[in-house]
C-alpha cells in the first residue's frame, strides 16, 4: 500500500535528504563562495544515507514494526547531521567578513519532522490493526 500517508511523508524525506541540499547551498564561506552538500563528502554522504534509508523504508508497508525502526534510525542519522550543522555554524567566524547560514543547514529539522509524522501514521496504522485483531 504505497499510497499511504506515512509513504508520502518518507517520499518528502528522500527529496529533502536526496535532492535538495545539492542544489540548495548550506552555507557561504568567507570567501562568498557558496558550499553546497557535494563540496563536503561527510555531508554527502550523511544525506544520502538518510534519503536511502527512507527510500526503502517506503517499500517495507508489510512489515510496519520495521519501517517504524529504521524510521527511528533515520531520525537518528538526522539528528547527528543537524549536530555536525550546528557544530559548523557556532565555528563559523563571525567578523567583518560575515559568514552567512545559507538554507540547506535547516534541511536536517525538515526531515525530523516528516519523519516523527510518518512515525506517527504507522503507529496508528499499527493500533488500527491490533484493534482489529483484537475483535475477531
Amino acid at each position: 500500500m504505497l499510497q499511504r500517508i506515512q509513504s508520502v511523508y518518507m517520499f518528502l524525506v528522500v527529496i529533502t535528504s536526496g535532492v535538495l541540499p545539492f542544489w540548495l547551498q548550506l552555507w557561504t564561506d568567507n570567501l562568498g563562495e557558496a558550499v553546497y552538500a557535494q563540496d563536503d563528502m561527510v555531508y554527502s554522504s550523511l544525506f544520502l544515507a538518510s534519503a536511502v534509508m527512507a527510500f526503502v523504508t517506503i517499500f517495507l508497508f508489510k512489515n510496519r514494526k520495521r519501517q517504524f525502526v529504521l524510521n527511528r534510525l533515520n531520525l537518528i542519522l538526522n539528528l547527528f547531521l543537524l549536530g555536525f550543522f550546528v557544530y559548523r555554524s557556532l565555528i563559523l567566524s563571525g567578523e567583518t567578513n560575515v559568514s552567512e547560514k545559507g538554507i540547506g543547514m535547516l534541511l536536517p529539522v525538515i526531515s525530523i519532522v516528516f519523519l516523527v509524522l510518518a512515525n506517527k501514521a504507522i503507529k496508528k496504522d499499527e493500533d488500527l490493526v491490533k484493534s482489529v485483531d483484537r475483535l475477531r
